[in-house]
């Protein structure tokens, strides 16, 4: 057969014909037959499966905007059966150094399409996209060539100076951005607060499972300052959200981040550096702001940096002290808000220790 097979070959040679994509024709012909999918029409058939398991729209858009942005060019019309460890390789290796955490969850990505054409019967051995005995052979290592990307966040010793900016701004945008500063909190969960989530009386905020990035419910207590500012804010007819946009809905994240790039330029404008980041020098972020927080908690407190983690509600990445841990400090924790609210206001803040009235 193979004598054959190679005298057809020289024949066809002979007469100007080109056996190696004869080959391919014929290969391509038998998939279009089995119906195997493109590396692109995988990916719808991959989210199908996956997309119940995403957070929100937002992320299922980001997670294929990725993809299409990177994978797609080079792997999109290819079958995936035909998808091998080179042409993964050519997708990430123009990013892994440059912009390694997005190349990391690229290959994450491919993998998770090609492990469903596998699952579906598409493909057949190893995942070319797998990190162990494959990639990382011929790859560094993500956490010795990875840039460290932290969020800018605002000096302590400009805290006070900032607070005090941000009191003569108006708008819901920088009321929002007041309250995500007192309780710690991430910009999603204060930007999607409802009312019912709030008891003002036991002063109280509980953040429910699915709009937490633990997806456990986070308690936080309100101190006396986030307390007044809730009491403050006007209802909006027809809407149960705390901090609405003009039109209706939830505030964007850019309305609040535009809120500190305001108060930033205005710093400068009138002769000062700004609220920079200590380190990178970046003018301070939102999210920064949870940064300044734990740094206020380690360099100007006493308070155990477990309850700070608590705070801000951060996964605990010991399995042992997860499942042992049942409580999330909240008494404590309300008088370590109050004295972060004191530091905020200029007032020290350093820890505050009830004092109780003895008669004599």
């Amino acid at each position: 057969m193979a004598r054959v097979t190679a005298l057809e070959n020289r024949r066809l040679a002979r007469s100007g014909g080109d056996p190696l994509a004869e080959k391919r024709k014929a290969e391509a012909a038998l998939r279009l037959s089995q119906n195997i999918p493109t590396f692109s029409e995988a990916i719808d058939g991959c989210l199908e499966v996956l997309g119940p398991e995403f957070t929100s729209a937002i992320y299922r858009k980001q997670w294929r905007a990725a993809l299409c942005q990177h994978a797609v060019p080079l792997l999109g019309k290819l079958p995936v059966d035909q998808i091998d460890a080179n042409d993964v390789l050519a997708v990430l290796k123009p990013i892994w150094i440059e912009k390694t955490e997005t190349a990391r969850r690229l290959r994450r990505r491919i993998e998770a399409v090609l492990r469903w054409a596998t699952s579906e019967g598409y493909r057949e051995g190893e995942n070319p996209a797998r990190w162990k005995d494959n990639l990382e052979g011929r790859l560094p290592r993500p956490g010795k060539v990875a840039k460290s990307a932290h969020y800018p966040a605002v000096q302590l010793s400009e805290l006070p100076d900032w607070w005090s900016d941000l009191h003569q701004r108006d708008g819901r945008a920088a009321r929002a951005l007041e309250f995500l500063a007192l309780t710690a909190v991430r910009s999603g969960e204060v930007r999607g607060m409802t009312w019912g989530e709030v008891d003002l009386d036991e002063r109280n905020w509980i953040v429910p499972p699915a709009r937490t990035k633990t997806k456990r419910e986070h308690r936080v207590p309100l101190s006396n300052a986030a307390h007044k500012a809730l009491s403050a804010l006007a209802r909006m007819d027809g809407s149960e959200i705390v901090f609405p946009a003009p039109m209706g809905g939830m505030l964007s994240d850019m309305s609040i981040s535009a809120v500190m790039r305001r108060m930033h330029a205005a710093a400068v404008k009138s002769g000062g550096t700004g609220y920079l980041d200590r380190q990178s020098e970046r003018p301070a972020v939102p999210h920064g702001l949870r940064s300044s927080f734990r740094d206020w908690v380690a360099e100007r407190t006493s308070y155990p940096g477990e309850m700070a983690e608590v705070a801000l509600a951060h996964k605990i990445s010991n399995s042992v002290e997860a499942a042992y841990r049942r409580g999330d400090q909240m008494e404590k924790r309300r008088h370590m808000m109050e004295a972060w609210a004191q530091f905020l206001e200029g007032m020290g803040g350093s820890d505050v220790i009830p004092i109780k009235m003895v008669r004599i």
